[in-house]
């Protein structure tokens, strides 16, 4: 099925009805629709540099337009490290490890117990923007989400040419 792009910027914005989000998702994603949604992500940037996929909300891989690097970028501008590192290590991180830092975000008696488990949360150091969240062990190491397949991804899945791409110096 088609859609508008109007129908992806709702999507995008948190603007659309139940029925067609369930609809959205449930059906096989075409190249035109993530064309448009790219589009949309980057209309609504203040910077210039290209999204080639996007990580999360507020979280984009980028190509540096002077340069054609490929790297980490909040959507305020912040730009992290390269796409292949731990973008979470260049973040501004909190960590909620006392009961009462839990109890911020658990009702009493049900927030989990700061021995066996703390809350890491990843903020954009310019904007504040809470960016990611993970609930790991206290003594894990910060969490490498994944390294996306951008190759395939393009190539393979969407049949459309890689974006160029200059390797990390």
């Amino acid at each position: 099925m088609a859609y508008t792009k109007a129908k992806i910027k709702d999507l995008v914005d948190g603007k659309i009805d139940r029925d067609t989000l369930h609809t959205m998702l449930s059906t096989p994603k075409d190249r035109e629709r993530f064309q448009m949604y790219l589009e949309i992500l980057q209309e609504q940037v203040p910077w210039d540099d290209r999204i080639i996929l996007p990580l999360g909300p507020k979280l984009y891989i980028v190509q540096r337009a002077g340069d054609k690097r490929w790297v980490v970028k909040s959507h305020a501008g912040h730009e992290f490290c390269d796409w292949r590192e731990n973008w979470k290590l260049h973040a501004v991180m909190r960590v909620r490890e006392t009961p009462q830092e839990m109890e911020e975000l658990y009702p009493k008696l049900m927030a989990p117990t700061s021995t066996w488990q703390v809350i890491r949360e990843y903020y954009c150091p310019i904007s504040g923007d809470l960016l990611d969240v993970e609930a790991p062990t206290p003594w894990y190491p910060v969490i490498h989400d994944f390294e996306p397949d951008i190759d395939a991804f393009y190539e393979e899945w969407l049949g459309l040419p890689l974006p160029e791409r200059a390797e990390a110096a």
